[in-house]
């Protein structure tokens, strides 16, 4: 049988866990919360963007800002967002094999966000062309070096992680000129007035200006990419830290029950023990 002492020792052990997982989810409620609102800001500011962006075109064609000197590859680019530790439950491993169901590596090349995502790419003998980091802060996201990835290919998709409700999480993927004219619909120009060289000085020219512009809600856009993926994250943590505190209480509730039993079991043999030699004491006398 357990001794009282070993089992006390598993169940503050146990109460240990219950409160680091009580912490963790907190953190991860925290999080969805601060998320949520840069993702209203980040909107906002693309709607401010797409207004003017809509006033001053020259044409209906998005060229994904790059410049007259630049020339597509005539490949498609993926790009996998995942989390980069294995705290994620089963989203990222979801994600990647879909990707990869569509994958041809003569016709596509791979960029992965997150070293969960690349791990698990190395693992299935995929080879990437580059890997980022996932940004660890959810403000001032610096995509300008994926930008000038997606600038050298004719068409991207991203392949990440949505948020539904904070126990609903899954796993999308949209082309990212889908993912700037969704966030062009939302956009509702207050002002109609057409903006040209008419009325308007530009420097150094409209054209100029016109790929600035694309850039800029190209970064927009796939900064909430990146954020929705993180929302999702942040969700499945929160979800996941949820059940293991569940299961740690639970474990705790039973273990400090088996201490109380192997502590009144135990008094109740040494009892039995002093109740026996008085016995023997007596017979002797």
């Amino acid at each position: 049988m357990i001794r009282p002492q070993e089992i006390m020792r598993q169940r503050d052990s146990m109460n240990t866990i219950v409160n680091l997982t009580s912490v963790f989810e907190g953190l991860a409620s925290m999080k969805i919360a601060q998320t949520k609102n840069q993702v209203l800001q980040s909107q906002k500011f693309f709607q401010e963007l797409w207004e003017i962006y809509s006033q001053i075109r020259v044409d209906s064609i998005f060229r994904f800002g790059r410049t007259g000197s630049e020339t597509a590859l005539n490949k498609q680019l993926f790009i996998a967002i995942t989390s980069e530790g294995g705290f994620s439950g089963d989203i990222d491993q979801n994600l990647i094999n879909w990707m990869l169901e569509n994958y041809d590596p003569a016709k596509q090349d791979i960029i992965v966000i997150g070293h969960h995502g690349a791990t698990q790419l190395t693992q299935a003998g995929v080879q990437y062309k580059k890997y980022f980091s996932l940004p660890s802060k959810d403000q001032n996201i610096n995509v300008q070096p994926l930008i000038h990835e997606v600038r050298g290919y004719k068409s991207t998709t991203v392949y990440y992680q949505t948020y539904t409700s904070l126990m609903v999480q899954d796993v999308k993927r949209i082309e990212l000129s889908t993912a700037v004219q969704q966030q062009a619909r939302h956009a509702q120009a207050a002002n109609e007035e057409e903006i040209s060289e008419a009325t308007y000085i530009f420097e150094p020219s409209t054209y100029d200006v016109i790929v600035h512009l694309e850039r800029s809600m190209l970064q927009i856009a796939l900064g909430q990419v990146i954020l929705d993926s993180k929302l999702a994250q942040y969700a499945s943590r929160f979800r996941a830290m949820t059940a293991s505190n569940e299961r740690a209480d639970e474990l705790y509730t039973d273990l400090n029950t088996k201490y109380h039993r192997a502590k009144r079991a135990s008094n109740d043999e040494r009892l039995k023990e002093m109740i026996n030699g008085l016995k023997t004491a007596g017979k002797m006398q």
